[in-house]
């Protein structure tokens, strides 16, 4: 890892992370550390988001997803390093990439100390931290071999400045048909229509690599719909009070799970 003050190294010391230039960052009693040089505030997911996307992942209903992701990653053949998660959120995706690389560490990132507190408890070889993308990644040099963005914000620049020649970023990213139900009964933001292209022009300078489509209607109770819709960024488009109405009222609900995988290499040029 580097110090997001100064750039220099930083290396663990008893329960801290320090740097050569004097810099600190004590370890919570939870087990993540928190670099963020400001609060975090609004864009970061609240407790009440964090929990309903712990609900879901932990009742199966997005075991496709991480399988896909999975699939992808092994099919990368990414050179040696870690695994960087970058809106990690619980973890929950991580561990189970790290479970196909026995050989990798991991390195969970999130804005939202409520998922970096889960995200340390996710599997014994995952370290987490509460940081933003935007100000950088708390990460060496060509230190990573994957990085991992599952729903996340997408800084190019960093990914490719901590990949490792030939390693690759592996994006999750949601299909217009996503979860459209719950869009157009809570009227929650469409998906851009233009996503896939897009990202494309966003990795412009990274090769194409595998991908992984993932379709599927679940089935499901109106409370778990409501934890669906309140477990993402679309979150902070609805009240809480629309959350649970639309959860009392629906006994089951058919919901179109829609969702793209795909990986983009860095050059080894």
């Amino acid at each position: 890892m580097r110090c997001p003050r100064c750039a220099a190294a930083m290396t663990p010391v008893e329960r801290s992370l320090r740097c050569a230039g004097g810099h600190s960052f004590d370890a919570a009693r939870q087990g993540y550390v928190n670099l963020l040089s400001r609060p975090a505030g609004a864009a970061a997911d609240d407790a009440a988001m964090v929990a309903a996307r712990q609900d879901v992942l932990t009742s199966g209903l997005y075991d496709a997803l991480t399988a896909g992701l999975v699939d992808v990653v092994e099919r990368v053949e990414a050179p040696p390093g870690c695994v960087v998660d970058v809106g990690a959120g619980t973890g929950h995706h991580t561990a189970a990439v790290l479970d196909a690389l026995p050989r990798r560490v991991g390195l969970a990132l999130d804005l939202s100390v409520y998922a970096a507190r889960r995200a340390a408890k996710a599997h014994p070889r995952l370290a987490a931290v509460v940081a933003d993308v935007w100000e950088g990644l708390p990460v060496r040099d060509g230190a990573a071999g994957v990085v991992l963005d599952v729903f996340a914000p997408r800084n190019v620049a960093e990914f490719a400045r901590v990949l490792a020649p030939g390693g690759a970023v592996v994006v999750v990213t949601p299909a217009p048909a996503h979860l459209t139900e719950l869009v157009t009964a809570l009227a929650m933001p469409r998906v851009d229509p233009r996503k896939a292209e897009r990202l494309a022009e966003t990795f412009a300078d990274f090769t194409p690599g595998p991908t992984h489509a993932v379709r599927e209607t679940l089935r499901v109770s109106g409370a778990v719909a409501a934890s669906l819709a309140g477990m993402g960024p679309a979150a902070h488009h609805v009240s809480p009070a629309a959350l649970e109405e639309f959860a009392v009222r629906r006994d089951e609900v058919a919901v179109t799970f829609a969702v793209d995988v795909a990986a983009f290499v860095r050059p080894r040029g």
